[in-house]
């Protein structure tokens, strides 16, 4: 693979680097200084190259990652929301559920007997589109849709 000159080519290459790391590592114990420490950069200047190239900062991304996975694992129906809360490497359950609440629409134990009752004949390729969380605060309030 060449090696490339052009600086916003190799700051990109980090940045991919970090969001894979989120990918695969968001139930370890995760911050933005971690995170810019593996690439070599300041939490700062990760946070506003991350925000530019991907539109949300780390966290927020990290986040997102997270309640994808509780989401899986609420839809199983065999964990409790605090099991699921700490599975996904949530640290909080008021965090994990005001965070949740904010992508889905609902809260996680709202989610979880929803799930329960609306699945049953679904296949699973459109549980995963139907069911994937809304970045940016983008979920409308029930009610309000």
């Amino acid at each position: 693979m060449p090696v490339t000159t052009d600086p916003r080519l190799r700051e990109l290459a980090l940045l991919r680097r970090v969001r894979d790391r989120i990918d695969r590592d968001y139930a370890q114990p995760l911050d933005v200084e971690a995170l810019a420490r593996g690439v070599h950069l300041s939490a700062g200047h990760l946070s506003r190259a991350f925000r530019a190239a991907y539109g949300e900062s780390p966290y927020s991304y990290l986040m997102t990652r997270r309640i994808e996975r509780a989401m899986t694992l609420l839809r199983r129906g065999d964990m409790s929301v605090t099991d699921v809360c700490f599975e996904v490497g949530c640290s909080s359950l008021g965090t994990f559920s005001t965070r949740f609440s904010e992508l889905v629409g609902m809260s996680p134990s709202a989610y979880k007997r929803l799930a329960a009752s609306a699945e049953v004949d679904m296949p699973g390729c459109v549980v995963k589109a139907v069911t994937r969380p809304i970045r940016n605060r983008e979920a409308t309030p029930p009610g309000r849709g």
